[in-house]
Parts: C-alpha cells; sequence; structure tokens
C-alpha cells in the first residue's frame, strides 16, 4: 500500500475543495490545480476530498471528475491524500465510480449517505458494504443527515466498521455530540474520527476525533491546523483560538455551501467565484459578510501573494 493509502497518512487538516468553474460554467482544471496547490503548500492541508458536495459533485459528470481527479493526484499526490467522493443515491454508479478512482491511484474513497431515497439502515449497510469491497483503498463514510434525509445510526456504523475491513473513517456531520461520543467509544482501534462541521472541531476532537473534513480549510487552513494542535496540548488556549473563527465559519455558511466558500476562496485571488445551476451567487450582505469576516482574521493580507501578484 502506497503512501496516503492508510487513513494513519490523511492527517487531521482534509479539506473538501470547490471545484472551480469558468463563467460558462465548465470546469476550470488549470485552476483546480493552483487552488490544491495552495491548499497543501500555503493552508497546511494534509488531504483533499475531490468530488464532494462540496465540490458541487451532484452537477458534474463521471468525466469531470474523474479529469479533477487525475488533475488533483498530479498537483500534490504525492504531498498530501487525495480522497475521492464517490457517493451517489445509486449503489450501482457508486460502485463504477470507486472503481475507476481505484484504479486511477485516489488514496482513499469518501461515500456520502444515498440522498433523497432515505433508505433503510439496512439499506444502507447493504450500500457502503457492496460499494467498499470493490475496493482496497480505505473508506470514510460521510454522515450528513440535514442533506441526505437519514442519519447512518451508530449501530449500522458499528456493524460497517466491524465487518468491512476498509471502511475505517467517518466524516460526522449529523451535528449530534452525544452520537459522535458513542461511536468515538464503540469503534475498532485506528478507526478515525472527523468532525464534517467546521464550526463543531473543537467538541468532536474533545469525545475522541482526529481532526476536520473541512470547508474553512481553503482560506483558514493554518489557523485552524493551530487550533487542533494547540488542543492536544493545552485545551483551554485552543478554546481561545477556536472563538476567533466562529465569526469566520459562521460566515462561510450563511448562504447554502459551497455559494459562500468559492466567494471566498476568490477574494484570495482564485478565478473561482461561478457556479453551476441551481448553485449561485451569495448576495451583496452575504459577500459583505464574508469579507469582513476573513479581514478581521487577516485573511486578505497576503492575497496578492496567492497568484505571485
Amino acid at each position: 500500500m502506497g503512501a496516503f493509502q492508510s487513513p494513519k497518512e490523511w492527517g487531521s487538516l482534509i479539506t473538501a475543495m470547490v471545484t472551480p468553474m469558468n463563467p460558462d460554467g465548465s470546469v476550470n482544471y488549470e485552476e483546480a490545480e493552483a487552488l490544491a496547490n495552495y491548499l497543501v503548500d500555503e493552508q497546511r492541508n494534509t488531504g483533499i476530498v475531490v468530488g464532494g458536495t462540496t465540490g458541487e459533485s451532484p452537477t458534474l459528470t463521471d468525466k469531470e471528475k474523474t479529469q479533477l481527479l487525475a488533475t488533483v493526484l498530479g498537483a500534490v499526490g504525492d504531498r498530501a491524500a487525495v480522497i475521492f467522493g464517490a457517493g451517489t443515491y445509486d449503489t450501482k454508479h457508486s460502485i463504477y465510480l470507486t472503481q475507476a478512482a481505484t484504479e486511477m491511484g485516489a488514496h482513499g474513497i469518501m461515500l456520502v449517505s444515498p440522498y433523497y431515497n432515505k433508505p433503510t439502515q439496512e439499506g444502507l449497510y447493504q450500500h457502503f458494504r457492496a460499494i467498499a469491497e470493490r475496493t482496497d483503498r480505505p473508506v470514510m463514510l460521510y454522515n450528513i443527515q440535514g442533506r441526505t434525509g437519514v442519519n447512518i445510526e451508530t449501530s449500522t456504523l458499528l456493524r460497517l466498521a466491524e465487518d468491512v475491513q476498509n471502511i475505517c473513517a467517518v466524516k460526522e456531520a449529523s451535528g449530534n455530540l452525544a452520537q459522535v461520543a458513542e461511536v468515538a467509544a464503540a469503534v475498532p482501534e485506528g478507526f478515525r474520527i472527523y468532525s464534517g462541521d467546521d464550526i463543531l472541531t473543537l467538541p468532536v476532537l474533545s469525545v475522541g476525533g482526529i481532526g476536520v473534513v473541512s470547508v474553512a480549510g481553503h482560506v483558514a487552513g493554518k489557523r485552524i491546523v493551530e487550533m487542533m494542535e494547540t488542543f492536544f496540548k493545552a485545551p483551554h488556549e485552543a478554546a481561545k483560538l477556536n472563538r476567533k473563527l466562529v465569526p469566520l465559519l459562521k460566515a462561510l455558511f450563511c448562504a447554502t455551501n459551497p455559494i459562500p466558500v468559492k466567494y471566498a476562496v476568490s477574494l484570495l485571488g482564485f478565478d473561482i467565484a461561478n457556479y453551476r445551476l441551481p448553485m449561485v451567487s451569495p448576495t451583496d450582505d452575504q459577500k459583505a459578510m464574508v469579507q469582513t469576516a476573513m479581514e478581521k482574521l487577516g485573511l486578505l493580507e497576503a492575497r496578492a501573494a496567492v497568484r505571485g501578484g
């Protein structure tokens, strides 16, 4: 198994990367390469999710998803874990994407719960198992009931972790800290728990998490890493750092993700504030909220250097 093909090598800050698009809605692969390099080299990301829902995956074609994966692997695959978002609401399609990503050299696979069709817990178990058994890469499940309409219950997650060897991580965005604590207390040794909510990263660490699959890591990665590293040395000091981040974390979700974060990344100098319907641009008030939060953290001071300007 090569570098990064173990969740132990994924590190603590994994950003679910937005998909750069041109004004006509086509994918801007050149900008995707530049952004991936920036996330790793400047924002201290230890991993990147390509083709996740923050990347507007429901509106991307399979060809666009795999070309994005090839682009990011080529840019940073020797320096960071590159995890492919292969989850859809169709098990057969998810298997196809998982196998394609495995053949291309993705370091891991992320599987969101099937959205809209709301499977039963047994349906979730069979869905995730069927996909994971078709790859030798580690698999991270993504639990986000607010977007999918279904919660991966603790009993289901534990059953999968015990029965399927390569299901070995979860991105937990249920918003239910008690559930995260229950999972942390019962999963097999080595199973990795990531917060799926930036604003809950610190609480998730406190109950046994090891990091975050982030949105804010696009613009505040270094601050997030500092907070997490501080937590394991001096929790009270980490709380102070986290309090400074809260206004930004709220601003980045003032509209449906990824609308605000794409605008935030554009403020750093990337040509990225384009969307594919049904996503649209933020309002002027939302833009002002994002910009003000970034300015208060000093995140715009070095933006001219982002693209060598």
